[in-house]
């Protein structure tokens, strides 16, 4: 080994730069470089011995050993250029025509030297290209042409009867050897290439088993050919159960088509797709038993080309893909689509506190400050006791009127930030509700609106805030009374039920368009405002209706058609103390992110074919609305 680790040192420097960084052609200029080398030297370096034992040598010795420059030649053109198929074609035609020479000196197609022949396509086999070995075959065949058209026209000697037998055995030796050698540099090359392989499928073995995403392998259809072993920990299945449309059943009906429809695009147009689907994946609960959830996973697919395929010849074929897990990150979008949207509200919320602040704010000041003004100047207006009192009592009703507005601002400001404090007590509702509407009787008059009451006087009593209580039934009446035109007709009623009483207040009066329906509940809000106010107010009654009802732990449902009146249902538990809830959460629902109280009825919208009215929610507010 210390006697040839030099020359192998040295025989791996004459490897040209472009071949280094590939195993297996480097493998193979070596092979071509050091036999070649090392014979040709050797058998150089012997000619001395030869001439000692053999004497004056003839002109075929002579030949032979002059052709031994050719290989040396051959491999410094292979170390300078690296062109490795053309260095086995010089190498194949010195070959052939050293061996046509030889023959054609020592008897023509009768020499010992024609059987090398078929050995120079042999050699040009190690080059791994038909290119190389067609040249080399035609060469050969060329050569033994050529040897028997000089045979024919007797243009070679004839073989000497005094020739010793032990020639021809010396060309069928050699050539063996020399075939021998050629076999033996094939099997190390193959060797080299099976290690090779070998290596390079442990390596994305390695790499399929430790990488997080998914590899996989589809036909044009769909069907999963191959998965990659990291899709047992995405999908909580074998590998095998994804094998077919196995994959594809797993996927949410709804995503289907974009599946098909991204693969399809990556197989026929030949360009790279990506899609986002749900898939459901097996998971087991906290008792070890098996149980199911829908993950996010993201799909990039491109056709499948491979490394010697021609141009073109994948296309519209199969489809390579990498599956990702990406449930975290669309719940980071949800969250900031969410935040976005919760934003873009207040800063709605913002500009209809505004708007409507600045009407019901600047309207009362005014008419304090313009009032006021004129009774300091009452001696230049000479004005008299009549007037004084008149104008003292606007003051007094603009004063109360802004009073009322800021309490609705603080109460609203404590309800949205749970800091409304309740105090249950029993009480009778039947009562609590007359109480109301005598309160608001004159109003009601004045505005021209009959209020009519069906309250049944065995209602059962209930454990609630009888202030909170109070103020829920005057907005709600208060509501109806400026939103129905003269003449209409506000009734309040009252039912018991097994737990639970349940009020309510309707109008015939303008209704709610549908598209403000929704909004309905919402702070600030009014439904179709704009420039022109022809209903005053403050757009917080319902809201607050909203937040006190929740307090209490009951349901509210406004049903509403436009231009044939409003419904609100409130209902209250007979004890707000065992069922109340005083704080919100959010859930998903309906594409839109809303806050609903538990055990709220949530339910969709019917056909509109029904011609029934449609039920839909608003925060924890129900809203029905005309289908």
């Amino acid at each position: 080994m210390g006697l040839f680790a030099p020359i192998g040192s040295y025989v791996e420097t004459l490897v040209h730069p472009t071949a280094q960084g590939d195993v297996l052609a480097a493998a193979r200029h070596r092979a071509f470089i050091a036999p070649r080398l090392l014979g040709s030297i050797i058998a150089l370096a012997s000619f001395p011995v030869y001439l000692l034992i053999r004497g004056t040598p003839g002109l075929v010795e002579l030949l032979v050993f002059v052709w031994l420059i050719a290989p040396i030649l051959i491999a410094y053109f292979l170390s300078r250029t690296g062109r490795y198929e053309s260095a086995h074609v010089l190498s194949s035609l010195a070959l052939a025509g050293l061996v046509t020479a030889v023959a054609a000196a020592t008897g023509g197609l009768a020499s010992f030297a024609t059987i090398w022949l078929i050995i120079v396509p042999f050699e040009a086999a190690l080059s791994a290209s038909r290119r190389v070995v067609a040249i080399a075959t035609i060469s050969a065949l060329c050569a033994a042409g050529l040897l028997v058209l000089l045979g024919r026209y007797q243009l070679v000697p004839q073989p000497s009867p005094g020739v010793p037998p032990a020639f021809g055995a010396l060309g069928i030796v050699s050539a063996a050897l020399y075939a021998a050698a050629l076999a033996l540099s094939a099997e190390a090359l193959a060797r080299t290439s099976v290690w090779l392989l070998s290596a390079e499928e442990d390596r994305y073995r390695l790499l399929a088993r430790n990488i997080t995403d998914v590899i996989t392998r589809h036909g044009r259809d769909g069907a999963v050919l191959f998965a990659s072993p990291a899709a047992e920990a995405l999908l909580g299945a074998r590998v095998t159960e994804l094998y077919g449309h196995g994959l594809f059943e797993r996927i949410h009906v709804a995503d289907r088509p974009a599946y098909l429809t991204a693969i399809g695009d990556a197989a026929a147009l030949g360009e790279t797709s990506s899609v986002e689907f749900r898939a459901r994946r097996d998971v087991a609960d906290a008792n070890g038993r098996s149980a199911v959830e829908y993950i996010w996973i993201e799909m990039c697919c491109r056709p499948l080309k491979l490394a010697n395929a021609e141009p073109g010849v994948a296309e519209g074929g199969e489809v390579v893909a990498v599956l990702r897990h990406v449930t975290e990150r669309k719940r980071r979008q949800q969250a900031l689509l969410e935040a976005h949207a919760q934003a873009e509200r207040a800063n709605a919320a913002k500009g209809r506190f505004l708007a409507t602040m600045s009407h019901e704010l600047r309207t009362p000041l005014s008419a304090i400050i313009g009032f006021s003004d004129m009774l300091v100047k009452e001696d230049e207006l000479m004005l008299d006791a009549k007037r004084r009192c008149d104008y003292a009592a606007v003051i007094n009703e603009s004063g109360r009127h802004l009073l009322s507005v800021v309490n609705s601002i603080l109460d609203m400001s404590r309800i949205e930030t749970d800091n409304f404090e309740i105090t249950p007590e029993p009480f009778a509702p039947a009562q609590a509700i007359t109480s109301c509407c005598k309160l608001l009787t004159l109003r009601a008059s004045e505005a021209g609106v009959r209020l009519e009451q069906i309250v049944p006087a065995d209602l059962p009593t209930i454990s609630a805030d009888k202030r909170a209580f109070n103020q829920i039934l005057i907005n709600l009446l208060s509501n109806a009374i400026r939103f129905s035109d003269r003449g209409g007709i506000v009734r309040v009623s009252a039912r018991a039920e097994a737990a639970a009483v349940t009020f309510m207040v309707e109008d015939n009066g303008i209704g709610i368009n549908e598209a403000d329906l929704a909004c309905i509940g919402e702070p600030y809000f009014q439904a179709a405002a704009g420039y022109e106010r022809r209903h005053g107010g403050t757009g917080l009654g319902l809201s607050i209706v909203k937040g006190l009802v929740r307090l209490h732990g009951g349901n509210l449902a406004i049903r509403s058609r436009l231009g044939e009146g409003t419904r609100v249902t409130v209902r209250l538990p007979l004890n707000c103390e065992q069922t109340r809830r005083p704080k919100r959460f959010a859930a998903h629902a309906g594409g839109r992110v809303v806050s609903y109280l538990p055990n709220t009825a949530m339910t969709a919208a019917p056909n509109p074919a029904s011609g029934r009215d449609a039920v839909g929610y608003c925060n924890d507010v129900a809203v029905k609305k005309s289908a």
